[in-house]
């Protein structure tokens, strides 16, 4: 079995709730309360186990909240390596708003890391022997733009395909100085990048040209409800979105990425690890709040033969 490491090292404990109605200054009274181990490279652990795939997960973990983030992961098959850290695990906080089926999001931004306390993460990468790092999510306050770049230096050295899912600064100084296997931008983070809008066409240039320079040799663009765009040194694919019954976009992306690593692991080619990452995605918009994809679910969209590539 192929090997993967996931990196979190902006966490969170996700909770999620209902409520009737979100009104200013009153009570908004909740149920359905649950906790979930979140961050996008905790994320992709737990859609990775879901899909009957195991995943290593790195990721800071510390303060009061730390412990309970840990008991969190204890839920799924996942290998943790767990870095201390000063600061406590950031707790975001979901409610969705029965009366009118909005979304309100709550997302702090979390602790200041020192760079002294990364560096038990890269010596753990410069350590690692494996066949994937997915690095995924945002920096931690502290951090320098150039951690994930120093991750995707080390895994190009050793042969390791390196992922990216990030954006900003980490996104910015990773494409400039390191090659990445799989680059993974939505719509909104390729136009900060670059600066400015972007449609279809456009955005498609935009990724083309980044994988002749060699920033990326595969780029998968996510569109929403639009569908996603593959492109490599073969060309560009297109697929459209599937129409699910909606319950909550949160973690389509980071369902999306695990999919498609987990489906290149299991020996299928980038295309088709391309349409079964699509479906782990569309499969995460049918659950509420932070639960991710379900394996059932993801089979079921993919085997039915739902997304078609068109170039």
């Amino acid at each position: 079995m192929e090997r993967i490491l996931t990196i979190a090292l902006n966490p969170a404990i996700d909770v999620s709730c209902d409520a009737e109605h979100v009104r200013p200054t009153l009570k908004t009274r909740t149920m359905n309360q649950m906790h979930y181990a979140g961050g996008g490279g905790a994320n992709v652990a737990r859609v990775i186990a879901e899909l009957g795939g195991r995943a290593e997960l790195l990721y800071f973990s510390g303060g009061f909240s730390g412990p309970l983030y840990d008991r969190l992961l204890d839920e799924y098959d996942i290998v943790k390596h767990r870095i201390e850290m000063a600061g406590s695990n950031r707790i975001a906080l979901m409610v969705h708003e029965l009366s009118t089926n909005f979304e309100y999001r709550f997302v702090p931004e979390g602790p200041t890391i020192d760079p002294y306390e990364l560096e038990p993460v890269h010596d753990f990468i410069e350590a690692y022997e494996g066949d994937y790092i997915i690095a995924s999510g945002s920096l931690p306050h502290g951090a320098p733009a150039d951690t994930y770049s120093r991750m995707a230096d080390v895994a190009q050295r050793k042969g390791i395909r390196f992922v990216l899912d990030t954006s900003g600064e980490a996104l910015r100084n990773t494409i400039d100085h390191a090659g990445i296997f799989l680059l993974k931008p939505s719509m909104s983070e390729l136009e900060k990048l670059v600066g400015e809008r972007l449609d279809e066409n456009s955005a498609c240039t935009v990724a083309t040209d980044l994988v002749k320079r060699g920033a990326a040799e595969n780029i998968a663009l996510s569109m929403g409800k639009s569908g996603a765009v593959l492109v490599n040194a073969e060309g560009i694919v297109r697929m459209r979105s599937i129409h699910v019954r909606e319950a909550s976009a949160v973690g389509a992306g980071d369902s999306f990425v695990a999919g498609m690593v987990f489906w290149l692991t299991q020996g299928h080619t980038v295309h088709e690890a391309f349409r079964f990452g699509i479906a782990a995605g569309s499969a995460a918009v049918m659950t509420p709040g932070t639960e991710l994809c379900r394996r059932a679910d993801v089979y079921a969209l993919y085997e039915n033969g739902v997304t078609r590539a068109h170039g």
